[in-house]
């Protein structure tokens, strides 16, 4: 397994097996996510106790469990680059960051949203919305570790720390709700146990969870070819594929 990955370590084979993926992990991501919005906004039943106000659900719980699976991957391929010194596992855990980030804080404002007609107010101070702003600030945080050295080397292994560390908030905002009085309802998905959702609502709502996970995938693979081409600017395999761009 290690000696297939550390083939791929190498920054013109990254690049190309990201560009091959790209494609598929971009049609798929439209395709979940269209299905699973459109039947869930438009076509899943209303509930007897929220009304139409519920379906808010489809984006929010989406966002909230992809922010938490985000960092994870975030932290792993930083892992990755401390421990085997593999540039392109940094590259990827620099181009997770952002998308962490935004997914993050549409989990908070959509959660917000929600709160506002359920709570009767936009914010409090429960342990799972104060988690979760937490998980934004820790994604801040990498982000400006990777721009605040020219060294990126010394960036990747600051960020990198700084993500490893981090990972002792996720069980934290999983837990929350069964470990403190909360506002925030129970899981609404639960593996070992039947869901509380009937399939109506539970299918779409699946199909968008695993749609922003794809969607996740394929903007990362973007940004990720970004990075390898910033970094290996001087390469003459980067300049032959500049060449044939038409770029100066």
């Amino acid at each position: 397994m290690w000696k297939w990955l550390h083939s791929y370590a190498d920054p013109e084979r990254a690049y190309k097996l990201a560009g091959k993926l790209l494609p598929w992990f971009s049609a798929i991501a439209l395709g979940m996510i269209g299905v699973g919005s459109i039947w869930g906004l438009m076509f899943a039943p209303v509930d007897y106790q929220q009304g139409d106000s519920y379906r808010i659900i489809f984006i929010h719980v989406p966002a909230a469990s992809m922010s938490m699976s985000a960092y994870m991957a975030m932290a792993s391929s930083a892992f990755i680059g401390l421990v085997w010194q593999i540039k392109a596992a940094d590259w990827a855990a620099a181009a997770i960051a952002p998308v962490g980030a935004v997914l993050t804080f549409i989990a908070l404002i959509t959660g917000a949203t929600w709160g506002k007609p359920m709570w009767g107010t936009w914010w409090v101070w429960d342990a799972r919305l104060t988690s979760e702003l937490v998980l934004l600030f820790l994604y801040l945080g990498v982000i400006s570790l990777y721009a605040a050295f020219e060294d990126k080397v010394l960036a990747a292994r600051a960020a990198g720390i700084l993500a490893i560390v981090g990972v002792i908030n996720i069980p934290i905002i999983k837990y929350s709700v069964e470990w403190w009085n909360s506002l925030h309802q129970p899981a609404t998905i639960k593996i070992t146990e039947e869901s509380s959702m009937p399939m109506e609502m539970l299918a779409p709502l699946l199909i968008n969870i695993l749609g922003f996970g794809v969607m996740i995938g394929a903007i990362t693979l973007v940004r990720f070819r970004a990075e390898i081409l910033a970094r290996n600017g001087m390469r003459p395999w980067v300049r032959e594929l500049a060449k044939a761009e038409g770029v100066k």
